[in-house]
C-alpha cells in the first residue's frame, strides 16, 4: 500500500511542476524543452524526446533532453518509420529493454543515440489524433512498468496542449497540406444504410476541449466525477424511456445495452483512481477513454471494436456533463433538413436526433453491425461510414449530398448536381407513394404468371414492413443479427421469447428462419474464433453448428417452443454435402422427441430446407431434393464461389455478373431438379431485389422471390409489366453466348417492350 501511495504521490509532484510550466512564461519551444527535462529528471532517464508531427505525415524532433541538441529540428521520421513512426502510425505506446534489437529500429547519426538501449514512447493524442510520440531512453537494458507507462501517457496529455495550440506549427501548415479548400469533393465509404438525402451539414462535435489536466483539489474532482455520473445516468435513463415511444424492436434492445456501459462501476473506479493521481475529472477521463481505444483497437473482432463506439460515446457524455455545456449539436438550433457529420455515434447519440429533420449521417467510423447502423435503420436514415477525414473536409453549413445507395458522400456540389439530386430525391419519394398504393394489389405478370414477393429480415422492426409492403411472408430470418449485439449467447428461454415475438408480428404469414449463420464477417464476441485465411470459406454456418451441436440444439428447441401450433420452416445454410443436412436433419428429429417427451404443443408441421450457396450441391441435387421440402438459393456466396470471386473486394466488385450465361445455366439446372423432384424453390439472394435480375428469374421458372423491404415496390411493378413469356423465349435465343453478360441486351430488352425497371 505505501509503495503505490508513493507511486500516486511522485505522480503528482511531477504533475504539479509541469503545471508550474504549462501556466508560466516562455514561448511554446521554451516551454516544451522545460518539460522534457523536467520528465527526463523525474522518471530517472537519460533522454526524454518530444516529436511533432508536420505536414506530409513526418515526425519531427522539436525538443529533447539528452540527445545532441542539433539534432532538433534536424532529425526527421516518417509515420510507420523507425520505433517513433511506428508508434504514431499505431497509436499504441511501446516499451522496449532493447530496442535496438527491434526490427522497426531506425539509427539517425545526428541524435547521437547509439548508447541508449531500452526505449518507452507513447502517442501524443488529442481527440484520438495522433499529434506526435513522446519518449524517454535509458542506457541500460531497463524493463519499464506497466505504471510508468501510464504516468508517461498522461504527460503525453499535458504536452497535447502545446501541440494543439498552433504555437509549435502554424495550422495553416497542415490546412494547406491536406487539401481540399471549399472545392466540391467526393469520398467513398461504406454503406450502412442505403438511402439519398441531400441537406445542409452539421457537425455532430460532442467532444470537450481539456482546459486543465492537472488537478488543484483532488477530492473537489472526485465530487464532480460522483455528479457528473449520477446525472448522466439519470439522462440515459430519460433516453431508453423516450427509445419505448417508437416501439418494440432491436433499437430498443441496442438502449438498453448502451444502458448497461453507463452502469459499469469498474468503468467508473478506473476513472476516479486517474482523479487519485493527480488529474482533473475530464481528463481523467480522456485518458481511461484512450487507455480503452489503445486496448480494443488490438481487437481483430469487427463487433468487439464496434462496442469501443459506445464507449467513447459516454466518456463524450460524461465530459458533457463535467462541463456543464449540451451534449451535442442536437440540443442547438437546427436547419429545418440537415445531413449529420461526426468521426463516430453511439446509438443513444443519433436518438438525440431522432425528432429533429436529419436526413442523413456521415460517419468517419462505423460498420454495418454497430449498435448506430441498427438504429440509423429503423428510422430509414441513410449512413455512409468510413469517409475519411469527413469532420475535417466538411465544413458546418456545406451542402452534402449522402448516397446510402452507392456508398458515396459528395461535398459542395454543383448547382446542376444539387438539382439533378434533389429531383431524384423527390421521385424517390413520389415512387415509394406510388409503390405503397400497390401493397394490396397482386404481383402478377401480364400473361398470368403469379409471383409469391417474401420480405428478407433479420430484426424485429423489420417485421412492421410486412404490412407496409403487402409482402405475403419471411422468406429469410436472418437469426444471427440480434444475437450480434448481447454479450453473451441467451438461454433457450430468452431465445423462445424472441421466436415467439416474430410469429406474432408475422400474424399467421410464413417466417422462414435460417439457423445461425455464423462465422466468416459475423462473429459472435462470445464464441472463441481464430483468425482465418478465407473466412467465407472457413468455419462458418453449418459448420460451426455440427461442430458445436449444443448451441444449434438450443437455438432449434426455442424455434420448436416458439412455433406451438404453426408450421415451423427451417433453412440451414452454407451445407455442401447431403451428408451435413442430415446430421441437421436428425438434430431437429432428437429436438421434436425431447418436446414430445416434456408434453409441449409442437408446431403443426415442421418444414426443412436448405441454402443452395455451395457449388458443390449442384451435383447432389437429386438426392438433396427426396430430402428437403423446400430449396433456397443464395446468390450472394454462391456468385462468389461459383467464380472464385471475394465479393468484398473492391476489385473485384463488377467483374463476374450473375447475369451471365454460366449463372443462367446454373439456375436452369436448379429449377429442373426442383421441379422434377416437386420441391418448393426460391431465390433470397441479392438478385431477387433487383428488378432486372428478378426478371430473367422469373423468366427462367423462379415463382418465390425474397428481398429487402425497399425493393419489394420497384420488383411488383416489373411484374406487373412483364410477359414472363416473352422473356423466356429471349432468354433461349441469347443465353448460350460467350458474352462477359447479357445484362446490356437484357437492359435494352426490357426498354423496347416497355418493363418497368
Amino acid at each position: 500500500m505505501s509503495e503505490v501511495a508513493g507511486s500516486v504521490s511522485a505522480t503528482r509532484r511531477l504533475l504539479r511542476r509541469l503545471r508550474d510550466i504549462m501556466a508560466g512564461s516562455g514561448t511554446a519551444q521554451e516551454r516544451l524543452e522545460r518539460i522534457v527535462r523536467v520528465v527526463a529528471s523525474e522518471m530517472v532517464a537519460e533522454v526524454c524526446s518530444v516529436y511533432i508531427l508536420r505536414a506530409g505525415e513526418v515526425l519531427e524532433l522539436f525538443a529533447t533532453e539528452g540527445l545532441r541538441p542539433e539534432a532538433v529540428h534536424r532529425t526527421r521520421l516518417r509515420v510507420g518509420e523507425g520505433l517513433v513512426g511506428v508508434i504514431a502510425a499505431t497509436a499504441r505506446p511501446l516499451a522496449l529493454a532493447d530496442a535496438q534489437a527491434h526490427p522497426n529500429f531506425a539509427y539517425r547519426p545526428e541524435t547521437g543515440e547509439e548508447v541508449y538501449h531500452s526505449l518507452m514512447g507513447v502517442p501524443i493524442l488529442r481527440g484520438n489524433r495522433v499529434l506526435g510520440v513522446l519518449v524517454v531512453q535509458n542506457r541500460t537494458l531497463r524493463h519499464y512498468a506497466e505504471d510508468e507507462v501510464e504516468v508517461l501517457q498522461t504527460i503525453a496529455m499535458i504536452v497535447a496542449e502545446l501541440a494543439a495550440s498552433g504555437n509549435l506549427v502554424n495550422p495553416l501548415e497542415m490546412a494547406q497540406s491536406q487539401g481540399g479548400g471549399m472545392l466540391p469533393a467526393r469520398i467513398a465509404g461504406v454503406r450502412l444504410n442505403a438511402g439519398l438525402a441531400i441537406g445542409l451539414a452539421v457537425l455532430h462535435e460532442p467532444r470537450v476541449t481539456i482546459r486543465q489536466v492537472v488537478a488543484e483539489d483532488t477530492d473537489a474532482e472526485l465530487g464532480r466525477l460522483r455528479n457528473a455520473v449520477s446525472a448522466m445516468r439519470e439522462a440515459i435513463d430519460e433516453l431508453v424511456e423516450a427509445s419505448r415511444e417508437y416501439g418494440a424492436g432491436e433499437h430498443h434492445d441496442v438502449i438498453e445495452t448502451y444502458r448497461m456501459f453507463a452502469a459499469d462501476r469498474g468503468w467508473v473506479m478506473r476513472i476516479a483512481d486517474a482523479i487519485r493521481s493527480g488529474l482533473t475529472a475530464e481528463a481523467a477521463v480522456q485518458k481511461v477513454a484512450d487507455d480503452t481505444r489503445t486496448r480494443m483497437m488490438q481487437i481483430s473482432d469487427p463487433y468487439l471494436r464496434e462496442r469501443l463506439f459506445d464507449l467513447e460515446d459516454l466518456a463524450n457524455r460524461l465530459q458533457q456533463h463535467l462541463a456543464g455545456r449540451p451534449l451535442s449539436a442536437a440540443w442547438a438550433e437546427l436547419p429545418p433538413e440537415f445531413i449529420l457529420v461526426a468521426r463516430t455515434m453511439g446509438p443513444a447519440e443519433l436518438l438525440d436526433y431522432a425528432r429533429r429533420r436529419i436526413m442523413g449521417l456521415v460517419l468517419e467510423e462505423g460498420s454495418p453491425t454497430a449498435h448506430v447502423a441498427i438504429v440509423a435503420r429503423a428510422f430509414d436514415i441513410p449512413v455512409v461510414g468510413r469517409v475519411d477525414d469527413a469532420t475535417r473536409r466538411i465544413e458546418a453549413g456545406d451542402i452534402v449530398i449522402v448516397d446510402g445507395d452507392h456508398a458515396n458522400v459528395l461535398i459542395r456540389p454543383s448547382a446542376d448536381i444539387q438539382q439533378s439530386i434533389a429531383a431524384a430525391v423527390e421521385a424517390r419519394s413520389r415512387r415509394r407513394a406510388y409503390y405503397e398504393t400497390l401493397r394490396s394489389t397482386p404481383a402478377v405478370s401480364r400473361d398470368g404468371i403469379a409471383i409469391k414477393l417474401m420480405l428478407n429480415a433479420g430484426l424485429l422492426l423489420d417485421l412492421a414492413q410486412l404490412a407496409t409492403t403487402g409482402a405475403e411472408g419471411i422468406g429469410l430470418f436472418r437469426t444471427e443479427f440480434p444475437l450480434m449485439v448481447r454479450d453473451t449467447f441467451p438461454d433457450v428461454d430468452d431465445l423462445t421469447e424472441y421466436y415467439r415475438r416474430v410469429f406474432d408480428q408475422a400474424e399467421q404469414r410464413p417466417v422462414i428462419f435460417r439457423t445461425l449463420d455464423i462465422g466468416g464477417d459475423k462473429v459472435l464476441p462470445y464464441l472463441p474464433h481464430a483468425p482465418e485465411d478465407n473466412p467465407a470459406m472457413g468455419w462458418r454456418a453449418i459448420r460451426i453448428g455440427l461442430d458445436r451441436p449444443a448451441m444449434l440444439r438450443q437455438q432449434l428447441r426455442a424455434l420448436i417452443r416458439a412455433a406451438r401450433g404453426q408450421t415451423l420452416y427451417v433453412k440451414f445454410p452454407m451445407v455442401a454435402e447431403v451428408a451435413e443436412l442430415e446430421r441437421a436433419r436428425a438434430l431437429v428429429g432428437m429436438e421434436l422427441a425431447q418436446a414430445a417427451r416434456e408434453r409441449r404443443k409442437l408446431p403443426e408441421a415442421v418444414k426443412i430446407g436448405v441454402m443452395l450457396e455451395v457449388p458443390a450441391l449442384l451435383w447432389q441435387l437429386p438426392e438433396l431434393c427426396e430430402r428437403i421440402d423446400f430449396l433456397s438459393v443464395g446468390t450472394n456466396d454462391l456468385l462468389q464461389f461459383l467464380f472464385a470471386c471475394d465479393r468484398g473486394n473492391p476489385r473485384l466488385a463488377d467483374r463476374y455478373d450473375p447475369l451471365s450465361a454460366p449463372m443462367l445455366a446454373l439456375f436452369r439446372e436448379i429449377i429442373a431438379h426442383a421441379r422434377a423432384a416437386g420441391t418448393a424453390l426460391s431465390m433470397c439472394g441479392d438478385m431477387a431485389g433487383n428488378p432486372l435480375e428478378a426478371m430473367v428469374l422469373i423468366a427462367l421458372g423462379f415463382r418465390t422471390l425474397s428481398m429487402a423491404a425497399t425493393a419489394i415496390g420497384p420488383v411488383k411493378t416489373m411484374i406487373r409489366t412483364l410477359d414472363a413469356g416473352a422473356v423466356a423465349d429471349y432468354l433461349g435465343e441469347i443465353g448460350a453466348r460467350p458474352d462477359h453478360s447479357l445484362r446490356p441486351k437484357l437492359e435494352a430488352y426490357a426498354r423496347d417492350h416497355e418493363i418497368a425497371l
